[in-house]
């Protein structure tokens, strides 16, 4: 697949924080109905948890917060599959407003099931290699910088 998997949604009045943009979490919530989207399209449907008990949980997220979206803006998830092993999952999120990059998400993602981690079936491993996406983000695999050295730094009186 050439072309990320899109999502799009609204941004809702109750959605706005005291600031008058897209508070924190609604960020979080718009990139986790992406992921829903993702695992429909790759055969992990509604269907599929109820009958399997099976279905994707997010072990590991880092958000990157670069522009601020405001009341009443139409948002476009472009999501992408970075790579996958038999029980893991890697996805990258790219939150749009009027094309313009707003925030990203990067997913480790675990396929558990009643049982714990399980390996893909193989329709859905062979759906998610479809929807993998050549080439790694800039940001990819980057973590929050420390800060201060392991000193807790102190304002000057």
């Amino acid at each position: 697949m050439d072309e990320p998997l899109r999502h799009s949604a609204t941004v809702r009045p109750e959605w706005i924080d005291y600031n008058g943009h897209l508070s924190e979490p609604y960020y979080v919530l718009v990139f986790g109905d992406a992921t829903t989207a993702l695992m429909d399209r790759a055969g992990m449907d509604p269907g599929y948890r109820e009958a399997t008990g099976r279905s994707l949980y997010t072990v590991e997220a880092h958000v990157r917060y670069l522009r601020e979206v405001g009341p009443g803006a139409a948002l476009e998830v472009r999501t992408r599959v970075l790579g996958r092993d038999a029980k893991r999952l890697r996805l990258w999120h790219e939150l749009h407003v009027e094309g313009r990059l707003r925030a990203t998400e990067e997913l480790m993602c675990l396929h558990v099931g009643p049982d714990g981690a399980e390996a893909f079936p193989a329709d859905v491993a062979v759906a998610l290699d479809a929807l993998h996406v050549p080439g790694e983000p800039e940001h990819a695999g980057r973590s929050i910088a420390a800060v201060g050295r392991g000193e807790v730094r102190r304002p000057s009186t």
